[in-house]
């Protein structure tokens, strides 16, 4: 109900020319939008998990659309001085990127190579030196891949069990069966790829040409050293993509994902992106201990001058999410209506 009432104000209100009002403003001026993104499809991703993946003609899209609307594109570190200065530019925009797929460095690159668009990516670093599909993820697209099977599952989890995949609940059930038998005994990153192959074995799934299409995996150091640049900074998003529950974890996660990203590009990253949009209060004293001035959550808003820089929100743009609803955020709009908490993506 509360989004068909938001589409039809969003759409009444560049109709009514509000767009254009507000986006000219000295309130929008003042103000910057940071854009969160995931992945953009190598192949099929979008039609897998669109709240995670766009298409390329959809990413595209997005970009054009910046462009038509005569936003300005900055440097997030940029963004955030001219921010507390108060000499942005009109129509503030900042791309960040979570996670450092290697579809960044394919698909995305490219594109915000042709709009000349500066970005940030978050990296975490583990799946990068084992250079691996990252899980669940992995499982979670093998079990999508094959939803029209039926499978017993027993060898994989060591008890009497069958994957009903017809269902995206049947897959869901399925891939927690998965990760409570991966976390309950602790395994490595390597023992988990051999479930991966395991669970294609079951599937009759393609394990070697997923692996060298590399989809849902992370950049190679080599690939990280070839995007990172003056206009695209490589920050921090922890060692495992996780949050420990207390402080000398946390400072642990943050330390050996800087000491990774240091060693490649011999940099001292100080940007942060909380994983999967987990924050509590006592985080932010954690990070400011650890060194880290700016982090971004994925709670929907605009950014001002007022806000706290260890809690910036961001617009996570997903398929599902219109041309028009996005036009409104560009324009600040969007930020003006109620917005529900987004659901917390791993």
């Amino acid at each position: 109900m509360l989004k068909s009432i938001k589409g039809a104000v969003v759409t009444a209100g560049k109709s009514s020319g509000a767009f254009r009002l507000i986006a000219d403003s000295g309130w929008r001026q003042s103000r910057l939008l940071i854009l969160g993104y995931h992945g953009v499809s190598l192949e099929d991703e979008h039609e897998w998990d669109g709240a995670l993946y766009l298409s390329p003609a959809k990413f595209r899209s997005r970009m054009e659309a910046i462009k038509r609307h005569r936003c300005t594109v900055l440097p997030l570190q940029e963004a955030l001085e001219l921010l507390r200065l108060r000499q942005l530019p009109p129509r503030a925009v900042v791309l960040t990127f979570d996670d450092g797929t290697y579809d960044f460095y394919k698909t995305v690159c490219p594109i915000l190579n042709e709009y000349g668009y500066p970005a940030t990516v978050y990296l975490t670093t583990y799946w990068m030196t084992l250079q691996l599909p990252v899980v669940p993820g992995t499982w979670s697209y093998m079990l999508w891949k094959k939803r029209n099977s039926v499978i017993d599952a027993s060898s994989l989890l060591d008890q009497a069990v069958t994957f009903d995949l017809r269902t995206p609940a049947g897959r869901s059930v399925a891939l927690q069966q998965m990760r409570d038998r991966a976390d309950s005994q602790n395994l490595t990153g390597e023992q988990r790829d051999a479930m991966s192959r395991q669970l294609a074995d079951l599937l009759g799934f393609d394990y070697q040409e997923f692996r060298s299409k590399r989809i849902i995996q992370l950049l190679r150091p080599d690939e990280v050293k070839a995007v990172a640049s003056s206009s695209i900074s490589v920050e921090l998003h922890t060692h495992h993509h996780c949050t420990a529950k207390d402080r000398e974890g946390y400072l642990r996660e943050l330390q050996e994902n800087r000491r990774q990203i240091n060693a490649i590009l011999g940099s001292n990253p100080i940007h942060f992106c909380y994983p999967s949009g987990n924050h509590k209060p006592e985080h932010v004293s954690w990070l400011r201990e650890a060194g880290v001035v700016s982090a971004t959550t994925c709670d929907p808003g605009i950014v001002s001058r007022s806000t706290n820089p260890l809690l910036l929100p961001r617009l996570i743009d997903t398929s599902s999410l219109s041309d028009i609803a996005f036009e409104g955020w560009l324009a600040g709009f969007g930020a003006l209506l109620p917005h529900r908490a987004r659901r917390r993506h791993e």
